[in-house]
């Protein structure tokens, strides 16, 4: 057999980073949840738009103040954080998840992309996704509640680490995961308990002593704090540590998933 017959048959060697797949992997998780943009997409800006008519009706927040400001000003950028990490968790989880049920995590784990590769596209398109939401909400709050904007390296900054960190803990949830049951428990347990605590509601200057300190250790609060910075120039922490803190976590959280890519932890068994 010719050297040239048994190059046929050999496996293509891709040297560095394999961009045609790691650009066909970002088309199909973007894909996948534009096709359904009524779920992925409208859905939370009209959770959102109803979160908004509780508190002003219900809670009186339309007289309601925090601080010098005007309470709905204060809440727009907790709400809009909150969404568009919500939906990077979900879309990351949700893929492999759905990978796993439907029996078709083979064609995943076969392709020649590499563990970083696997977890760039999937994490790509989960902020990708979260920023398509939280572009919409934020558009669509400045139109009916108003909204003003202090710092848009801040802005930019925190939302885009805030919804790495919650794509990357989305992606580790889908690896660990083995029904849509456990992702549920994921989400009802740790990812909405520590959302709602951080301060998407309220300031941490209304909290006593103990629960104030305590909520410094919630890493979620960094980026609810950051964010609302950006917009409204107060913070309840310091935006700096802030900023070291969801770096640090992010770093923390993509190489616990690489190991789990790279030993191919419950997608290989």
């Amino acid at each position: 057999m010719t050297d040239k017959a048994q190059n046929i048959y050999l496996p293509r060697k891709i040297k560095g980073v394999n961009f045609v797949g790691l650009k066909t992997l970002v088309g199909k998780e973007v894909g996948r949840f534009i096709s359904v943009y009524t779920q992925t997409i409208i859905a939370p800006v009209i959770t959102t738009l109803l979160f908004y008519a509780v508190f002003a009706l219900a809670f009186g927040g339309i007289t309601r103040t925090m601080g010098d400001l005007p309470y709905l000003e204060f809440l727009a950028p907790g709400l809009i954080m909150m969404t568009m990490v919500q939906n990077a968790f979900a879309n990351t989880s949700s893929s492999l998840v759905i990978a796993k049920v439907a029996g078709n995590i083979v064609d995943i784990i076969m392709p020649p992309l590499s563990a970083s590769e696997l977890y760039a596209g999937y994490v790509i398109g989960g902020v990708l996704r979260g920023l398509m939401v939280g572009t919409v909400v934020t558009i669509v709050v400045a139109l009916t509640v108003g909204i003003s904007v202090h710092s848009l390296f801040h802005i930019f900054a925190f939302a885009v680490l805030g919804n790495m960190m919650l794509a990357s803990i989305g992606l580790a949830a889908g690896i660990w995961s083995r029904k849509f049951d456990h992702i549920a428990a994921v989400t009802n347990f740790i990812v909405t308990p520590l959302t709602f605590l951080s301060g998407t509601f309220y300031s941490l200057s209304q909290l006593p002593d103990f629960w104030n300190k305590l909520a410094h250790y919630n890493p979620f609060f960094y980026m609810i704090d950051g964010f609302r910075y950006g917009f409204i120039g107060q913070a309840d922490g310091n935006v700096t540590v802030g900023l070291i803190v969801l770096v640090s976590m992010n770093i923390a959280i993509s190489a616990l998933t690489l190991v789990m890519l790279k030993t191919g932890y419950k997608m290989k068994s």
